[in-house]
C-alpha cells in the first residue's frame, strides 16, 4: 500500500496514494496502525483526498479500525472523503457511528477537542 505519512506533534496523518482502497489495503493500514498505539502520539488522522472507491468490506474494516482506537482512548478521523466514498459509507450505515470531518483542519481540531476531553474526563475519575 502507497501511504504518505506525516507525523505532527499530537498525530500522525496517514494520506493513502491510491485511487482504489480494497480490503487487503485495509489489513495493511490495520497493520500499521497497530505500531502507533505503541507511540507517545497514537492519535490517526486518515486522509482520504485521492480514494475515490472503496469496497463494503473495506468500509466495515475501516469504521472497526476507528472503533479499535477509540476503545483504546486514542483518537481516529477520518477526513476528505469523496462523494462516491461517503455515499457507499453513508447507505452501510457507517458513517454515523465513524468520526469524519469534510478537510484535514478539521480533522485535526477534532483530535485536539478529544484530547481535552479525555484530559477532563481523567480528572473526574
Amino acid at each position: 500500500m502507497n501511504v504518505k505519512i506525516d507525523t505532527k506533534e499530537k498525530f500522525t496523518v496517514i494520506t493513502p496514494n491510491e485511487v482504489k482502497f480494497t480490503a487487503i489495503m485495509t489489513e495493511e493500514l490495520g497493520n500499521l496502525l497497530v505500531v502507533y498505539q505503541q507511540k507517545d502520539t497514537p492519535h490517526i488522522i486518515l486522509n482520504m483526498q485521492l480514494v475515490e472507491n472503496i469496497d463494503k468490506k473495506s468500509g466495515e474494516d475501516l469504521a472497526n479500525l476507528q472503533q479499535n482506537f477509540y476503545e483504546h482512548n486514542y483518537s481516529f478521523v477520518v477526513c476528505a472523503l469523496q462523494p462516491s466514498v461517503e455515499n457507499l459509507l453513508d447507505q452501510m450505515g457507517l458513517l454515523e457511528i465513524m468520526n469524519v470531518t469534510p478537510t484535514e483542519s478539521e480533522a485535526w481540531d477534532m483530535v485536539q477537542m478529544e484530547e481535552i476531553e479525555r484530559e477532563l474526563l481523567g480528572d473526574e475519575e
